[in-house]
C-alpha cells in the first residue's frame, strides 16, 4: 500500500525542512506539501515534495486529502510570531481556524490514519508557582488567555476531539521547546539579536531551547513510527538568561517588569519584534519541561544541549554578521 504524507506550512522554515527530510524515505511514496503561500528561500529545499497552494482558513483540503489518499498529516503550520504572518488576527485564523479545517477534512478522508501535531510548551503558561519541570500531565497554575498561548491551548483542545471522533488515528501531539540553530527564524531568535539586550530587574529565568535539526529529527520519527500521545519536546539542560547573555557578547539593560511590558507594547507596534505579554513573562519566570516520555517512547536522545544549541546559533549568527 503506498504511503502518501502530507505537510502544512511548507512555506516556512520547519515545514519546508521536515519535507526535506521526508521526501528522502524510503517507506514514504508520495510527499505533498501545502501552505497559503509559495514557497520562497525557506521552502527552497522542498525537492520532489508536491507544493499545492490552499489557505487551510478557506477549506479546501478535504479534496486533497481524497484525491491523493493521503494517510499520514503532518501539521507543522502552526503560527508563532504575528509579525512573520501579517499580525495577531492572521496569526489566530491561521492557528485556530486552520486548525479546525484541517481537522474537520482529516475526519472526512478515512484514508487517513495518522496525524502529526505541532504544538508549544507555551501551553503549560509562566508563574510564579511553576513547578521545577512541567511534565505532560501538568496542569498549568496560570495561563495567560492571549497569544500564542492561547492559540496553542485551543488547538490542542480541538485536537483532542478529532482523537476521540476518529479513535482509529494514532495523533502525536509534539510540544516543543523555543526553536535555536541556524537559520532559525524565532521569539528567541529575534529577542538574542537585539544589540542590547532587555531584560527584568531581579529576575533570572532557566531557558529550555531545542535545536531546530532535532526537532526536524522528531517530526520525522513520528511521521514514519506510531507514536501516539502527547510529548514534550526539548533539548537536555538548561541555560540562565544571565549566561544567555554573557555568551553572546551584547550588553544588556534591566528593566523594571512594567517598563520592560511597556517596552514590547512599542515594539510590537512597530511590528520590530514579537514581545508579546506572554514573552514578557517567559523572560521573568522561565519554563522547564520534562522530557522522559519522548526519551523512553522513541528511544530518542537530542543531539544538542540547551546551551549548545544556544551557541550553535549564536555561531550562525556572528558569521552571517
Amino acid at each position: 500500500m503506498a504511503r502518501v504524507v502530507l505537510i502544512t506550512g511548507v512555506s516556512r522554515y520547519l515545514g519546508a525542512r521536515v519535507a526535506s527530510v521526508l521526501q528522502a524515505e524510503p517507506s514514504l511514496d508520495r510527499v505533498i506539501g501545502i501552505d497559503a503561500v509559495p514557497p520562497t528561500a525557506a521552502g527552497s529545499a522542498l525537492g520532489r515534495t508536491e507544493f499545492v497552494q490552499v489557505d487551510m482558513r478557506a477549506g479546501g483540503i478535504s479534496g486533497i486529502l481524497s484525491s491523493a489518499e493521503v494517510d499520514t498529516v503532518v501539521h507543522a503550520g502552526l503560527a508563532t510570531m504575528p509579525q512573520s504572518v501579517g499580525g495577531r488576527p492572521a496569526m489566530k485564523d491561521i492557528n485556530v481556524v486552520g486548525t479546525m479545517q484541517l481537522l474537520a477534512a482529516c475526519q472526512r478522508a478515512p484514508a487517513v490514519r495518522k496525524l502529526v501535531v505541532r504544538s508549544t510548551t507555551a501551553v503549560y503558561g509562566c508563574s510564579h508557582r511553576d513547578p521545577a519541570l512541567f511534565t505532560e500531565e501538568t496542569e498549568p497554575h496560570a495561563i495567560l488567555l492571549g497569544g500564542l498561548t492561547k492559540d496553542a491551548t485551543q488547538v490542542e483542545g480541538h485536537v483532542r476531539g478529532f482523537a476521540r471522533r476518529r479513535p482509529d488515528v494514532a495523533v502525536s501531539t509534539l510540544r516543543f521547546a523555543s526553536f535555536l540553530g541556524p537559520g532559525v527564524d524565532s521569539a528567541f531568535a529575534r529577542y538574542f539579536s537585539l544589540p542590547s539586550i532587555p531584560a527584568i530587574l531581579g529576575f533570572d529565568p532557566r531557558l529550555q531551547f531545542l535545536h531546530i535539526d532535532d526537532g526536524v529529527d522528531v517530526v520525522r520519527r513520528m511521521t514514519v513510527e506510531d507514536h501516539p500521545g502527547t510529548f514534550n519536546v526539548a533539548a537536555d539542560g538548561i541555560i540562565t538568561l544571565g549566561q544567555a547573555v554573557r555568551r553572546i557578547g551584547r550588553p544588556a539593560f534591566r528593566l523594571p517588569g512594567p517598563a520592560l511590558r511597556l517596552g514590547g507594547e512599542l515594539a510590537r507596534s512597530f511590528e520590530t519584534l514579537d514581545f508579546s505579554p506572554e514573552q514578557v513573562e517567559l523572560l521573568r519566570y522561565g519554563r522547564v519541561v520534562d522530557t522522559s516520555r519522548i526519551k523512553d517512547e522513541l528511544g530518542w536522545s537530542p543531539r544538542y544541549t540547551s546551551l549548545e544549541a544556544f551557541d550553535d546559533f549564536v555561531r550562525a549568527r556572528n558569521a552571517h554578521g
